[in-house]
């Protein structure tokens, strides 16, 4: 996007003004890629007594047996200390546990040093998290992910930055948006008030590492943000997940050639076959382009791997797992190089995507967009219900 000096090109912090730090779990038994080894680590803890119930936990400053937290928004586990617990294991949920890496997390408060309660409130079916990148030296990935599912911060491969929920309210109520940006790009397009999700859609696609944070070029052009927007859907769809499968045209479908090991370790890539190689088991046509897609500077797919197959020290909760490879996990994995190439095959056309006569920064000051109000940058008040404190006492928000 040459027509746009880095001066003009509004930040995404003021595009976007909530933002809030990813959760930050300070142990890793809490999360796997599997619900049912989560379960089993939880019997585990609950079943141990006194010093091998606290070594297992793996205490911190912010959270021992003893902690007294708040119940997580929207959750139902206990608040008791845990110390004393004996119940059975919250129902695990889906989260983000690194990019394109969705896995399970058991739900309670009392298991997570910096569980952000804010992001928790707002976290429904309607709710896109947008999540940024850390520049890295191979900038090839995206600037920003979006997820359905409440992003972590991830315990190893590439850092993540803020994250920042589309919607400051459940049910898809008042967008995180500049107040009156929709209507200012409407006007300047001259379509009138643009979708939310257009918007999102068009940041997805246009967003850049700027001098020191995140910028987004705004368009005047009807027909750039028509393509800009187009693309930043496909992105959305293709990230989210959601609804149909994304599926690569038949002679270029991902498929198991010969099984995947009951234990794999390293995986390999043979360029010239287009073949996964993971042990004895392969798994073709893998295009170069998902192989190579990397976020932070970290190639997704052997991150991803390693996650499954890195080995833990035997005694702790983390070494309750699968003591086979699940057929499961090879779904996923077809499923993601599918979207890693999917996502790829965009990446021309974003690349191609411009904006001559942009919206700049001072645009957006003269029409009283920004600056923003304090306000927008602090969570809204969403609580319609009482939440449960420690020891089973009603927080008073």
């Amino acid at each position: 996007m040459p027509s746009v000096t880095p001066d003009d090109a509004p930040l995404l912090a003021d595009l976007m003004p909530w933002s809030v730090a990813p959760p930050r779990l300070g142990r890793g038994w809490p999360t796997a890629p599997d619900a049912a080894s989560l379960k089993a680590r939880w019997d585990a803890l609950v079943k141990a007594e006194g010093p091998d119930r606290e070594a297992l936990f793996a205490p911190t400053r912010s959270r021992t047996l003893t902690s007294a937290v708040t119940q997580l928004p929207g959750q139902s586990s206990g608040t008791g200390r845990l110390a004393h617990e004996s119940g059975p294991c919250p129902e695990p949920v889906r989260i983000l546990a690194a990019p394109f890496d969705e896995q399970w997390l058991i739900p309670d408060h009392r298991l997570i040093d910096s569980a952000r309660p804010e992001l928790w409130r707002v976290a429904d079916e309607r709710q896109v998290f947008v999540v940024e990148q850390t520049a890295a030296a191979d900038s090839s990935g995206p600037v920003l992910l979006a997820s359905p599912v409440l992003p972590l911060l991830p315990a190893h491969g590439p850092r993540i930055g803020r994250v920042r929920p589309l919607y400051r309210r459940p049910g898809g109520l008042e967008p995180n948006l500049a107040p009156g940006l929709p209507e200012y790009i409407g006007e300047r397009l001259g379509t009138g008030p643009v979708d939310p999700m257009d918007v999102l859609a068009w940041f997805l696609v246009a967003a850049r590492p700027g001098p020191h944070r995140v910028e987004v070029p705004l368009p005047t052009d009807p027909e750039a943000w028509s393509h800009g927007v187009e693309l930043g859907r496909r992105t959305l769809w293709l990230m989210r997940r959601d609804g149909d499968r994304p599926k690569l045209p038949g002679g270029r479908r991902p498929y198991v050639r010969a099984p995947l090991p009951a234990r794999p370790l390293e995986p390999l890539y043979d360029r010239e076959e287009e073949t996964l190689l993971v042990d004895e088991g392969r798994i073709s046509p893998v295009p170069s382009e998902a192989w190579d897609f990397h976020v932070g500077g970290v190639r997704v797919l052997e991150e991803w791997f390693t996650r499954r197959t890195e080995q833990a020290e035997p005694g702790t909760l983390e070494a309750i797992r699968p003591t086979t490879w699940p057929q499961p996990w090879t779904s996923e994995l077809l499923e993601l190089i599918t979207v890693l190439a999917l996502l790829a095959e965009l990446r021309p056309r974003q690349a191609g995507l411009t904006v001559e006569q942009p919206i700049t920064t001072a645009d957006l000051r003269k029409a009283g967009v920004l600056p923003v109000p304090e306000a927008c940058r602090k969570p809204a008040s969403v609580l319609d219900h009482h939440e449960e404190g420690p020891e089973g006492q009603f927080t008073l928000l």
